[in-house]
């Protein structure tokens, strides 16, 4: 059986003089402000890129901590960034990369088996599996 999520977004106007909301089911975000501005022009609001590395660093860093549990390790902090590369190309805009960097306390976990774990999640977590563009891994293990 599969689970179902809902996100949606609410758009008026044009392009450029446009508003639009974004919400979520779950009420996180209610009619979250985006728009032109705040995703070409670093104005604020949200934008669909910033939205999609947050899911991302969130799916991830959950697959990791499932791997860690296997390999017998739990994390007392595990920091993950997602950045979102938005480039225009010559059929329009496209997401050409998605560069995680995580920052991990796992107390027992060598820097090889830390590095080797994180890899795997990277590569299983279920918003990896749909994002064709190149995904990157920075991954550290504190102390």
């Amino acid at each position: 059986m599969a689970i179902i999520r809902t996100g949606s977004a609410q758009w008026s106007g044009g392009i450029k003089d446009g508003k639009g909301a974004i919400s979520t089911e779950s009420g996180a975000l209610s009619a979250y402000p985006y728009g032109f501005a705040s995703r070409f022009e670093n104005q604020k609001g949200s934008n669909p890129e910033e939205l999609l590395g947050a899911a991302h660093a969130a799916c991830f860093t959950m697959a990791l901590s499932l791997i860690l549990g296997e390999a017998g390790l739990t994390a007392t902090d595990l920091q993950t960034s997602a950045k979102v590369s938005l480039e225009k190309k010559e059929a329009g805009y496209e997401i050409t990369a998605v560069d995680l960097t995580l920052v991990g306390t796992v107390p027992g976990a060598t820097p090889e088996q830390f590095a080797e774990l994180a890899a795997k999640a990277k590569a299983n977590c279920p918003l990896s599996k749909v994002i064709r563009a190149a995904i990157s891994l920075d991954a550290s293990l504190k102390g």
